[in-house]
């Protein structure tokens, strides 16, 4: 499954594969040791939403991603599935100390998941793993999702000024499957007609399923946009019968669709390292 992001200067990433492991990484480094009750493969990437804090990533024990900079999102890489112990550490340091952020991850076989390092609404630092949904989209349609991951309060996603997602919390998410094309968007706070992101266009091509991250502080006034882009998803032009009375109101360019990723389709366990990461506020 192809994927782009919207990130310059992003280094690239090098696949390290041993027999039963497969590692992302920068370069070349030791191979991940397999994980908890490994079956199959799932399809794994990483968001760095953590402003001001370039890090090191390690699963397992060994290194995962180095020198990784905020506002980065990783291309989609194959991992074994099971449960990986993820720990963050500032770029460089021992990482026999007390990391950042710690979190187990079971990943499930079969999964299409992006674990997103950010910050919560009060500020600190956690992982949340989202199911990215590359299902197929409907002939001339695009997908949409944004996700909530900066530490604001809950915001509105419009676009060309009119609300398409309302109350929308960190660390949730919401999807709606839309006329592909270009949509002016921006994010107030709630309610309101404040804006905290934008305006930005985004370029939505059929057959896409468009992820935009709302990371960053709104205290440091550092908010910004990400963007994670899945190809492939392209459907077939449906049919028209001879006689129809026109198309459906479900497939009207007005209609936003919900969607909710099916519950446990990736699990988050384990217990989040609490304390704020050190110097982000200055």
């Amino acid at each position: 499954m192809a994927s782009t992001t919207s990130t310059t200067h992003r280094p690239a990433l090098a696949v390290a594969a041993s027999a039963g492991a497969c590692v992302l990484a920068f370069g070349t480094v030791p191979a991940l040791a397999a994980p908890a009750a490994a079956q199959g493969s799932a399809t794994v990437s990483v968001f760095h939403g953590i402003p001001g804090m370039t890090v090191d990533v390690y699963a397992n024990g060994d290194e995962l991603i180095s020198d990784f900079k905020p506002g980065t999102v990783t291309d989609p890489q194959s991992l074994d599935s099971g449960t990986y112990d993820i720990k963050i550490f500032a770029a460089g340091q021992n990482p026999d100390g007390t990391p950042a952020l710690e979190k187990k991850i079971e990943v499930p076989e079969g999964a299409n998941a992006t674990i997103a390092a950010h910050l919560n609404a009060g500020g600190d630092p956690q992982l949340t793993a989202f199911v990215n949904d590359v299902t197929k989209v409907d002939a001339g349609k695009a997908r949409l999702t944004v996700r909530h991951v900066a530490a604001a309060p809950a915001v509105d996603v419009r676009a060309g000024g009119q609300p398409v997602f309302t109350g929308l919390e960190n660390p949730k998410e919401d999807t709606a499957e839309v006329d592909a094309g270009t949509v002016n968007a921006d994010v107030v706070l709630a309610g309101t007609d404040t804006v905290a992101i934008g305006p930005a266009d985004l370029k939505l091509e059929e057959g896409t399923s468009n992820v935009v991250y709302a990371w960053g502080s709104a205290e440091d006034k550092n908010l910004a946009l990400q963007t994670q882009t899945f190809g492939g998803m392209e459907s077939a032009p449906r049919t028209v019968n001879a006689g129809s009375g026109g198309a459906s109101g479900a497939n009207s360019s007005e209609q936003w669709l919900a969607w909710a990723a099916a519950a446990g389709t990736v699990t988050l366990t384990g217990v989040l390292v609490g304390r704020r990461f050190a110097g982000r506020r200055g």
